[in-house]
């Protein structure tokens, strides 16, 4: 971005850049060493016990020798757009003015690959700070198609992990939360325009996402819990290995014959992602 170039605006520079202007005043604000410990230590906890409202989740926080009061784990919770009458993390809150739709997985038989696809949001602690990842999936062979990595929850790295995932094929479904994200007219028009059936969880339904979910699981207690990212750049470098690990060596019973993600998706002899 030019701020001092004469001929063209902010406001062109990002139209042509598809960036949201706000974006760019942005600042974060920065977190206690003491306040990111508890956003870790309650990201592990709502892995285990997704249920857990401000209540229980201040409680189980002081059980595990934190000193933090019922309010400020709200206000943390609020942070991270977590909202304690839904059981289960939303890092994607829905907007009044966005447009929502059904679910419509309930009788569709996931038999093939991008039969539906699946995409949801989570948090990644840093060192100092943290992150928000997308990831795209394929639901039938658990394969990550695409994912991003940004510092705010803006919808743009949501578009732009949906744009790379359909350079290639394109989903008959695609399913995601009631988020704001996802419901954005710049998110809904890509999927429109590839005449994808879109839709989206029942509030608090984390059955519906189910899959996507086990994979944040397995991403956390086997990178992010392992590792300190010092660096945005480090933190995309480690997950970006272990998703091809995950894709191409990692082998899934769920899926039958204990194939790879890989090998599910390209419908490939098992060892010939290797």
């Amino acid at each position: 971005m030019e701020r001092e170039n004469e001929d063209l605006s902010i406001r062109r520079q990002c139209e042509l850049l598809a960036l949201n202007r706000s974006s760019l005043y942005y600042e974060r604000v920065e977190l206690s060493e003491e306040d990111q410990r508890v956003l870790q230590e309650m990201d592990k906890i709502y892995l285990d016990f997704p249920s857990y409202g401000s209540r229980r989740m201040s409680r189980e926080l002081r059980r595990r020798r934190y000193r933090v009061g019922r309010f400020r784990v709200r206000s943390l919770m609020r942070l991270l757009g977590v909202e304690a009458i839904y059981p289960r993390k939303r890092f994607s809150i829905p907007a009044k003015d966005h447009q929502i739709y059904p679910y419509l997985l309930r009788e569709v038989e996931i038999d093939c690959p991008n039969k539906v696809w699946a995409a949801d949001i989570t948090y990644i602690r840093l060192k100092h700070g943290f992150v928000y990842l997308i990831a795209v999936m394929d639901v039938f062979s658990r394969y990550i198609i695409s994912w991003q990595l940004s510092n705010t929850l803006e919808s743009g790295f949501c578009c732009e992990a949906l744009k790379e995932a359909l350079e290639g094929d394109c989903p008959e479904y695609f399913n995601t939360d009631q988020g704001a994200q996802f419901t954005s007219s710049e998110f809904l028009s890509i999927l429109q325009g590839k005449e994808i059936k879109i839709s989206m969880d029942g509030k608090g339904r984390v059955i519906d996402n189910i899959f996507i979910e086990r994979f944040w699981r397995t991403l956390k207690y086997e990178e992010v819990y392992t590792k300190c990212y010092e660096t945005v750049a480090e933190c995309r470098a480690s997950i970006g290995e272990f998703i091809r690990k995950y894709n191409e060596e990692r082998l899934h019973q769920s899926l039958g014959v204990y194939d790879t993600p890989f090998e599910a998706y390209y419908q490939l002899p098992a060892g010939a992602a290797c």
